[in-house]
C-alpha cells in the first residue's frame, strides 16, 4: 500500500490529507473532514461498503464519532455527454464509479442553468420528475450589483461552480461540486458541494441550539413536515412542522449569498467540516436557486421576490394575544381577559381553541358550554379585542359538512386502488361506503377525511370557502389559526396499516427514508397519512410537505370571502416555501423549559429568512407547567417577537400573566414598551411586504464584516436600528451581550442606563424583572413611537413621538414610518392608500434641523386620520439646545421637546 502526504488548500482550511491507495478499493482515501457518507445506516459493514464500490477507512483512528467510515470516492457522479448550448447540458453516468446505495442511477441526466436577472437557477433531472406546485416568480428579474456565473468541468467527473462576476479571487466559489457524490436514482438523489466558509444559517423547520450551523462535525438535519413537539432537549436533526431548504451564507469577503433547493419530498442536509454540504432527497428533482446579495438583507429580498413577499399583518395583530387549549366557555375567556385588564396589561387578541367545537368538528360550536360564542365575539369587539378561532383540516365523515362536500364533488385524499381500501372500516360509515377516501383518526370521535386542497378544479377550495362563510354568519371572528395540517393523523387504517411489503410498499418504505425517521421503527407515514395516498398533484410521497401550504392558500381565499375589505390574522402550523405570502406561523407545541425559550430566539430569526416574519413562540411554553421566573422572562422576550401570544396545553396549569404578581408587573412594562414602539415594528412589516426582507434579524445582518456578530445567536435586532438582549437563563439579573463597535449605541430601556451612550463590545447589562429587557438604539436612527394605550385601537388615536439617536461623529440621523388604517385589504401596493414618511435630522452650528418628507401620499379621498407629533426625544445631542422643525425654532431641555 502506498501512503502519500500532501497539503490540501480549501477556502479558510489547511488540511494534511493522507492518500492511501488500497488495492481492495482501488480508490484513494479522503481526509476525514472532506467525506461524503456512503453508509447512511449504523449497521453497515465493511463488506457492504466494498460491494457498492465505496471506501472503508480501516486506518482511520476515529477521533470523531460523526466522521463516515464508509464514504464515496471523489470520482462519484456523472460525466459530460454533450453541451447543447443555451444552458442545456446532457450528462451520463460515470461507469467506473460506485453504485447508488438506494436504487439504479439514471444513465442520463439533463442539467439546465439560466439567469434570473442577477440570480441563477440550476436544474438537474428531467421533465418527467415531480416539481412542487408552488408558483415561483421566475419571470421577474432579480437585481443586484453582482451577478452569479455558472462554470463547469467536464472531466474526470462532471462538476460545476457558482462564482461572483465581481470576485477577483477565482478560488472563491459559492458552490463547488468537485467534491463528487452526485447520484440520481428514482428514490435517492444526492449532491454535495464545497462551501466558501462555515458561516451558514438556515434550513428548517428544526430546533437549532445556535444560529450558525456547527461545521466542526458531521450533522444531519431532516426536512419533512411532521406533527412533533419541538423539544429543544431532544436530539438535534429532528424534523418538525415545516420544510424550508434555504440557507444564507457569509463569504470570507463579507459578502452574503443565499441558496434554495426547491423540493418537497422527504429530504435532509448534512453540514460537514470541509466546510462542505451534502443534500439528499428521495424524490422529485434538484432545482437550485442562487441569490447574490451581496448583503444579507438583499439576499432575503431577492429570495422573497421569488417565493412571494410576506403578507402584511393587520396592525392589531402586533398586540399581545392570549390563548390556551382548555378554556371551558366564553365566560372563562372573558374572566381571564378581565384579570389582565384590571392589572393594566395591554391586550388585543383572544383565542378559542378546539374546545369551542361540537365534538371537535370544524364549522360547529358546542351549544351547551359554548352557546354564547356568538355573543363573545360581539363583546370582545366592544372592548377593542379581536377573536381568533382554531380550525383543523380533518373533516369528520358523519355530519353535514362532509355531506355537503360530497354533494359538491369535493376532492379528498384517496387510496390509489380499491384492493388497498380497508372495506370493513370504509363501509362502516354510510357516506364513505364504496369510496376510496383515505380515513384517519384525529380529534373528532369518528374517523376523518382530508380535503385535497391541490384539487385543480377549484371545487375543494370553493367548498372550504363556503363553509367558512356560513360559519361566519354565526360567529364574527377576526382571524383563523389552521392547526394539525402537516397533515397530522393519530392513526391511519388501523385494521390494515400502510403497505410495508410487496409491490405497494415502495413509497411508505422507500429504500432510504432519510433522517425523517426519527425514532428508529417509525415510517414516513408515522402520525400522518400513507405516502401512497393520492392527491390531484400526485402521491403524498411527493405532496405531503405542501399540504399545509395548499390549505393556507385555500384559507386565504376564505378570509377574503368573509372579510373582503379587511386583513384578518391567518396562522398556519405547517409551512413551506412561499407560505409567508399568505400567513404567519407559531413555533409549535414547545415546552415550558429555559432551553425552549433560548431556541425560540433562533427559530424566529430563521423564519424571517424563510419569508415568514410574522412569527413567534408559545410564550411561557405549551407543554408542562410553566414557572414564575421562566414565564416572566418569556413574556419580556415575547414582547419583542412579531407574533406575541401566551398559549398552553389543556394539561398545564394557568400561565396567563395575571397568575403571578411579578409576571403581571413585568408584562405590563414590556407591553407598554412594545405598544409605544408599534409604529416602528409595523413599519418594518410594511417594508418587508413591499420589498421583501426581514423584520427581526440577526446581528450579523447589519454588521457582516464583524466576525463576532457571526456567532451571536441569542440576541437580535428589530430592523436596522434596535438591539434586544434577552435573559435566557434562570437566576440572572444581568445579561451579557454584544454591541458591535461599528456603531454607537444608546440605551432605551429602564433596564440599563436609559438614554446614555453605552460602551461597545461585550458587556454585562442590568436586566431587572420589572422593566423591559435591555434594549438599545443604534446611533444615526430615528424611531417613530406613539403613546401606548390598552389596545392598539386606543394607541393609534394617541400622539406620535420621535426618538432621535444622533451619530456623535456625523451628528446625523435618519428613519422612516409607514402608516395606513392598519386593516384594509392590500390587493396591490401600487394603488393602496398609505403614507410613507422619511425623517432626517442634521446638526449644524449647535442647531438641529428636522426634516419630514412624505414620499408617498394617499391616492384617493379616503384618508386615514394621522395623529399629531407631540414629543421629540433626542439622544446624543451634546450642546444642541435649539431644534428647527416646520421652519420654526423650538427650545428644548433634558433631551425632550413637547410640541
Amino acid at each position: 500500500m502506498l501512503r502519500l502526504t500532501y497539503q490540501l488548500l480549501l477556502p479558510n482550511l489547511l488540511l494534511f490529507v493522507i492518500i492511501c491507495c488500497d488495492p481492495t478499493t482501488k480508490n484513494a482515501t479522503v481526509h476525514p473532514n472532506l467525506r461524503v457518507d456512503c453508509a447512511l445506516s449504523s449497521d453497515e459493514t465493511k463488506e457492504m461498503c466494498f460491494e457498492r464500490g465505496c471506501i472503508w477507512d480501516r486506518y482511520y483512528d476515529k477521533f470523531h464519532s460523526s466522521v463516515p467510515l464508509c464514504y464515496f470516492p471523489t470520482k462519484t457522479g456523472y460525466v459530460m455527454k454533450s453541451d447543447m448550448g443555451n444552458g442545456q447540458l446532457l450528462l451520463e453516468k460515470y461507469e467506473d464509479g460506485p453504485k447508488n446505495p438506494f436504487g439504479e442511477d439514471f444513465q442520463e441526466l439533463s442539467l439546465n442553468y439560466k439567469s434570473i436577472g442577477s440570480a441563477l437557477k440550476v436544474s438537474i433531472g428531467n421533465n418527467q420528475r415531480y416539481v412542487p406546485s408552488v408558483q415561483l416568480a421566475e419571470s421577474t428579474a432579480i437585481k443586484s450589483e453582482d451577478e452569479l456565473i455558472f462554470k463547469y468541468l467536464s472531466s474526470p467527473i462532471f462538476s460545476f461552480t457558482i462564482t461572483r462576476s465581481s470576485e477577483q479571487n477565482p478560488s472563491s466559489k459559492i458552490w463547488d461540486t468537485s467534491i463528487g457524490g452526485l447520484l440520481f436514482a428514482d428514490q435517492y438523489i444526492q449532491i454535495a458541494t464545497y462551501l466558501p466558509s462555515d458561516r451558514v444559517y438556515g434550513f428548517g423547520e428544526n430546533v437549532h441550539q445556535e444560529l450558525k450551523h456547527d461545521f466542526t462535525k458531521y450533522s444531519t438535519w431532516a426536512m419533512l413536515t411532521r406533527d412533533d413537539s419541538p423539544n429543544s432537549s431532544a436530539p438535534n436533526g429532528w424534523n418538525y412542522y415545516g420544510v424550508h431548504p434555504f440557507y444564507i451564507a457569509l463569504e470570507p469577503s463579507g459578502h452574503a449569498h443565499g441558496v434554495l433547493i426547491f423540493n418537497s419530498n422527504a429530504q435532509e442536509v448534512t453540514t460537514a467540516p470541509g466546510p462542505h454540504l451534502i443534500y439528499r432527497t428521495i424524490g422529485g428533482q434538484l432545482d437550485i436557486y442562487f441569490f447574490p446579495g451581496p448583503t444579507p438583507e438583499q439576499v432575503l429580498q431577492q429570495y422573497h421576490q421569488l417565493i412571494g413577499k410576506p403578507a402584511l399583518p393587520p396592525y392589531y395583530s402586533l398586540g399581545f394575544q392570549l390563548s390556551r387549549y382548555g378554556f371551558k366557555s366564553p365566560e372563562d375567556i372573558l374572566a381571564t381577559l378581565k384579570r389582565q385588564r384590571e392589572l393594566g396589561i395591554a391586550l388585543d387578541v383572544a383565542y378559542a381553541d378546539i374546545d369551542y367545537m361540537d365534538r371537535f368538528r370544524d364549522f360547529t360550536y358546542d351549544h351547551k358550554n359554548w352557546s354564547t360564542l356568538p355573543n363573545l365575539a360581539q363583546e370582545l369587539h366592544k372592548q377593542g379585542i379581536h377573536l381568533i378561532l382554531v380550525f383543523d383540516p380533518a373533516i369528520e365523515v358523519t355530519y353535514d359538512v362532509f355531506k355537503r362536500a360530497l354533494e359538491k364533488s369535493v376532492a379528498f385524499i384517496e387510496w390509489p386502488k380499491d384492493e388497498l381500501v380497508p372495506r370493513n372500516l370504509q363501509d362502516h360509515y354510510p357516506m364513505t361506503k364504496g369510496s376510496k377516501i383515505m380515513l384517519g383518526v384525529a380529534w373528532p370521535d369518528n374517523h376523518v377525511a382530508f380535503p385535497d386542497f391541490l384539487d385543480p378544479s377549484g371545487r375543494t377550495t370553493k367548498w372550504w370557502v363556503d363553509e367558512f362563510a356560513e360559519f361566519y354568519k354565526k360567529v364574527q371572528f377576526d382571524g383563523i389559526l389552521i392547526d394539525m395540517n402537516e397533515p397530522s393523523v393519530f392513526g391511519t387504517n388501523e385494521e390494515k396499516p400502510c403497505p410495508t411489503e410487496g409491490k405497494d410498499a415502495y413509497l411508505d418504505v422507500p429504500p432510504y427514508p432519510t433522517a425523517s425517521i426519527i425514532r428508529g421503527k417509525e415510517s414516513l407515514s408515522s402520525k400522518t397519512l400513507c405516502m401512497l395516498g393520492e392527491t390531484a398533484s400526485g402521491t403524498l410521497y411527493d405532496t405531503h410537505t405542501i399540504y399545509g401550504w395548499a390549505e393556507t392558500v385555500a384559507t386565504t381565499e376564505a378570509l377574503r370571502k368573509i372579510m373582503p375589505d379587511k386583513r384578518g390574522i391567518l396562522l398556519s402550523r405547517s409551512t413551506f416555501i412561499g407560505s409567508g405570502h399568505y400567513a404567519g406561523h407559531w413555533l409549535g407545541d414547545n415546552f415550558a423549559e429555559w432551553n425552549d425559550l433560548r431556541t425560540s430566539i433562533i427559530g424566529v430569526q430563521e423564519f424571517n429568512f424563510f419569508g415568514i416574519p410574522y412569527v413567534g413562540s408559545n410564550v411561557c411554553g405549551f407543554n408542562y407547567d410553566s414557572n414564575e421566573e421562566l414565564c416572566l422572562r418569556w413574556q419580556q422576550l415575547g414582547a419583542f417577537h412579531s407574533f406575541y401570544r401566551n398559549h398552553n396545553s389543556i394539561r398545564s396549569a394557568d400561565q396567563d400573566p395575571a397568575r403571578w404578581p411579578s409576571v403581571a408587573t413585568a408584562t405590563k412594562a414590556a407591553n407598554m414598551f412594545r405598544y409605544q414602539h408599534l409604529p416602528y415594528l409595523y413599519s418594518l412589516h410594511f417594508r418587508a411586504s413591499l420589498y421583501g426582507g426581514s423584520v427581526i434579524r440577526p446581528v450579523f445582518f447589519e454588521f457582516s464584516s464583524d466576525s463576532q456578530s457571526h456567532i451571536v445567536s441569542h440576541q437580535f435586532m428589530w430592523g436596522p436600528s434596535i438591539m434586544v438582549i434577552p435573559v435566557t437563563y434562570p437566576d440572572m439579573d444581568t445579561v451579557h451581550g454584544y454591541l458591535p463597535p461599528a456603531s454607537e449605541w444608546y440605551s432605551i430601556s429602564l433596564a440599563h442606563k436609559y438614554g446614555l451612550p453605552i460602551p461597545t463590545g461585550y458587556s454585562a447589562f442590568g436586566a431587572p424583572r420589572d422593566t423591559p429587557l435591555p434594549t438599545f438604539v443604534r446611533a444615526a436612527s430615528i424611531i417613530p413611537r406613539q403613546r401606548p394605550g390598552m389596545t392598539t385601537e386606543n394607541s393609534r388615536q394617541n400622539e406620535f413621538q420621535l426618538l432621535i439617536a444622533l451619530d456623535p461623529k456625523t451628528l446625523h440621523a435618519h428613519g422612516e414610518m409607514f402608516w395606513d388604517d392598519g386593516e384594509s385589504m392590500v390587493k396591490d401596493f401600487g394603488t393602496y392608500n398609505y403614507l410613507h414618511f422619511d425623517y432626517f435630522a442634521n446638526v449644524t452650528n449647535d442647531k438641529m434641523e428636522l426634516v419630514v418628507k412624505c414620499t408617498h401620499g394617499y391616492d384617493s379621498e379616503e384618508k386615514v386620520k394621522l395623529p399629531t407629533l407631540n414629543t421629540i426625544e433626542i439622544l446624543g445631542n451634546g450642546p444642541v439646545w435649539t431644534l428647527i422643525w416646520n421652519n420654526k425654532m423650538h427650545e428644548y431641555s433634558n433631551n425632550f421637546l413637547d410640541l
